[in-house]
């Protein structure tokens, strides 16, 4: 089967190159070429636009910021569902709405095509290394043909329910870790404002049960003041806001989004534990 991709950011563009060394022959496109150049060299072949893209492959995989940028990769001019074709798999790992995603399974099945949403767990380095945790949501039949692919790209993929079902689980596994994400900046600030050095405090946390590899790498970027995004802050403000839509409203889920939100504006750009210079 041949593969499409679209989205090369910091996460799609590490994943692309994943499946294209497993041997799939993979068309990419993305809206800035310059992001292009090397998959090309990778051997990747490009399209100009997402309908091209479509008519050359049989499965697509999106990877993009947001759901505008969904609706404009499926509903514009030269969108993927402008492409006289059918019988195409879409499967998007974007982390975006539930809403976004049931809306697109709809309009694809019009169509003739297969959904899925599939958002990943994990930033750059997992991507890298094909360690990704992706959760899945829509039909089983469709889950099953695209398993070989996901296995590629992650060292677990689990289909957790019906369309939108992936992309809920998302939204749940990102309010953990911006709770978790403010509660280490916090705990950093508290631990300094009482005379204890940070590497002293995040030694113990390391050698502790509350010890795990989120905390030694955002640990160490706290340490070593260094904040360029794998994760970028203004994309969990995004995230958070999607789990309010969704139901979210515990005490601990509002305060990490006014939290954040109030840090958008001077750390948006910059990896979500800026957090911690916003609080300082």
């Amino acid at each position: 089967m041949k593969i499409g991709w679209i989205g090369l950011g910091n996460m799609g563009n590490p994943m692309a190159l994943q499946l294209i060394k497993a041997g799939y022959q993979v068309t990419v496109y993305n809206r800035d070429k310059n992001k292009t150049a090397d998959l090309e060299q990778a051997g990747a072949l490009i399209a100009e636009t997402p309908k091209s893209l479509l008519d050359a492959v049989d499965v697509v995989f999106l990877m993009v910021s947001d759901d505008h940028a969904i609706k404009q990769i499926f509903e514009s001019e030269e969108g993927l569902l402008l492409a006289e074709t059918s019988g195409k798999i879409m499967i998007n790992m974007s982390t975006v709405s539930p809403a976004i995603s049931k809306e697109m399974y709809e309009k694809s099945k019009e169509k003739g095509h297969d959904y899925l949403d599939a958002p990943v767990s994990g930033s750059v380095k997992q991507a890298e290394t094909a360690q990704l945790v992706i959760m899945v949501g829509g039909d089983a039949d469709v889950y099953e043909k695209v398993k070989p692919f996901l296995e590629k790209l992650g060292k677990l993929n689990i289909r957790v329910g019906d369309i939108g079902a992936g992309n809920q689980a998302k939204l749940a596994i990102n309010s953990l870790l911006a709770i978790y994400t403010q509660g280490l900046a916090e705990t950093v600030l508290f631990a300094n404002q009482n005379g204890i050095k940070t590497d002293d405090l995040l030694n113990l946390i390391s050698n502790a049960a509350i010890g795990n590899t989120f905390t030694k790498i955002k640990g160490d970027a706290i340490l070593n003041d260094q904040y360029k995004a794998a994760f970028a802050l203004k994309h969990i403000v995004k995230d958070l806001r999607l789990a309010k839509t969704e139901g979210i409203s515990s005490a601990l889920a509002q305060t990490t989004l006014k939290t954040f939100e109030n840090a958008e504006a001077e750390y948006g750009e910059e990896d979500l534990i800026a957090v911690f210079k916003a609080l300082k």
